[in-house]
């Protein structure tokens, strides 16, 4: 159990990415968490689309800045090496990303178990420091996060709930197999990527949330992989493991699939849709 655990979190977890992530083609940064929230500063993986890894794998369009923006929320294991990856595969596709850390200014080895978490709000402090910067189009940034992140993506577009304390919101939201909402009122197009034999959050439960969303909130877009378990993404996780009493597994079909759907929504939603892709997931 302690083996499979421990897989898991180097996989989609803390690792020790910030002793070793200084390889890597982003920046680690420390920005200002929001007025009155601890610990002051929050830390981060920024990636660009015209500096680094970002700029030799993106498109090399001559599109110049500012950019649209992503703000990347990690799961329940923290921060990574796959999050970085994350932000560099956006960086790509020609958007500022910023993988934010949510355990690590904390103290904390790890989320799993409940433990609740600020993270949508960290997404706002995010927002925030990312309107600051001259490169970044404030009025075009989504969230993504996977698991405790997508739950957390899912907070911080939800008008009850984080969203209602800003002015400022996101213009999408993406959660990779979040635990959802039920009755979500959403102030962003959202949408969710969940398998259908995730033993840890409940494709059911995404449909009972899309069902009963209320009318006069955002549009969700749900998509349930057959055969896919939690982590579906993470490709450190083959052969599968079981973690925390749940299965986990990357699922090559489902991996691509959920990029594909979400490069289009975001596309879609952050700077209308490129050649060859639809405006909506189908």
């Amino acid at each position: 159990m302690r083996i499979a655990l421990r897989i898991f979190l180097l996989a989609i977890g803390f690792a020790s990415f910030f002793g070793a992530a200084t390889g890597r083609a982003g920046e680690l940064i420390e920005f200002p968490n929001l007025p009155k929230q601890t610990p002051a500063h929050l830390r981060g993986y920024l990636a660009r689309p015209d500096t680094g890894l970002s700029a030799i794998l993106g498109s090399r369009s001559n599109r110049a800045g500012p950019y649209p923006a992503v703000v990347v929320l990690h799961g329940c294991g923290g921060i990574s090496s796959h999050s970085a990856k994350i932000a560099d595969q956006l960086g790509s596709w020609e958007y500022v990303a910023l993988t934010v850390d949510s355990l690590g200014p904390r103290g904390i080895a790890s989320g799993c178990g409940g433990r609740s978490l600020d993270q949508a709000f960290d997404a706002y402090a995010a927002l925030h420091y990312l309107s600051q910067l001259d490169f970044v189009d404030a009025a075009r940034v989504a969230v993504l996060g996977q698991s405790m992140g997508g739950s957390a993506a899912l907070y911080a577009v939800e008008r009850g709930l984080t969203a209602q304390y800003f002015d400022q919101h996101f213009r999408a939201a993406i959660a990779y197999y979040p635990n959802c909402l039920p009755g979500a009122w959403m102030t962003a197009p959202t949408l969710v990527l969940i398998g259908e034999a995730d033993e840890w959050n409940q494709a059911e439960q995404c449909r009972e949330m899309v069902k009963h969303a209320r009318t006069d909130g955002a549009a969700i877009s749900l998509i349930v992989y057959p055969g896919a378990h939690h982590a579906f993404d993470v490709v450190e996780l083959k052969p599968g493991t079981r973690a925390l009493g749940h299965w986990v597994e990357y699922n090559e079909p489902a991996a691509k699939d959920a990029e594909e759907k979400a490069r289009a929504f975001l596309a879609a939603n952050l700077d209308g849709a490129r050649p060859g892709q639809s405006q909506t997931p189908q």
